[in-house]
């Protein structure tokens, strides 16, 4: 049963010298804003983490992996700054994700949309299910997916993301999702999925901690700009929430 706290939940657990982290929001998932500066934070600290070798991030539930932002957070938004606060929140998280001293393993159980799509893409390793389909809609909304854009390319290149950017309506997948690199492996259901990833986290587990690290290291070579890089895609970002083409296309979504 997922959390109905307003502001979600966050839970990590470390055993066999993995971390566990868990997000949960009763709505599909999503961030808020507070939620994501806490997985930001959560990650700093289990990153500075000697006895940690790997990483494991998982939402509650048995259904969407992750809605995205929070859609009312987004349209309260009223200023620039507001704006840029608010998609600096996973510009945050995936800045943390990547700068993370350890693998970071993601655990798909269902349908990812938007800045879910983010978090995907900034993990090292991915386990997901056949229910596990992807879609960027925020061209149907009248945004852009700026922020997560590098770290989606990174993984499934410019003519992949063009393709999901491009088509804001359209579910791809799980099975598009592991031909294009966005997923490393897919099952038939979450009880297998589970069972494989217990056993590629225990092997893992087993290995040379900073081998481990050094892994980490050389996968995101050749991102170091990426701090100023996401504050700059969060700011204009911002402005675009802020256009009336899409407060109009928004607000006509709340009705």
């Amino acid at each position: 049963m997922g959390t109905n706290r307003p502001s979600g939940s966050l839970y990590t657990k470390i055993e066999n010298r993995t971390a566990i982290i868990e997000f949960g929001h009763p709505a599909s998932n999503s961030f808020v804003t507070e939620l994501l500066d806490r997985l930001t934070d959560e990650l700093r600290k289990v990153s500075s983490n000697k006895d940690v070798s790997l990483i494991v991030l998982k939402s509650e539930g048995e259904k969407a992996f992750c809605a995205g932002a929070s859609y009312d957070e987004l349209l309260a938004i009223s200023s620039p700054d507001e704006g840029t606060s608010f998609f600096s929140g996973f510009a945050n998280v995936i800045n943390a994700m990547r700068e993370c001293t350890q693998p970071i393993i993601g655990r798909i159980q269902g349908k990812a949309v938007g800045g879910g799509v983010g978090l995907i893409a900034a993990c090292d390793y991915v386990f997901a299910c056949e229910a596990a389909a992807v879609r960027l809609s925020e061209l149907s909304i009248g945004i852009a997916p700026l922020v997560i854009a590098p770290a989606v390319q990174r993984k499934i290149g410019i003519a992949g993301f063009s393709e999901l950017a491009m088509s804001p309506k359209e579910w791809k997948n799980a099975y598009w999702a592991l031909e294009k690199g966005l997923y490393s492996k897919v099952y038939n259901s979450i009880k297998e999925m589970d069972k494989e990833l217990d056993f590629f986290n225990s092997a893992m587990a087993s290995y040379n901690p900073e081998a481990l690290r050094a892994i980490k290291k050389i996968l995101w070579e050749g991102t170091t700009s990426w701090n100023q890089l996401l504050a700059n895609r969060a700011e204009i970002s911002g402005k675009l929430a802020l256009m009336p083409a899409s407060k109009a296309i928004l607000t006509s979504f709340k009705k």
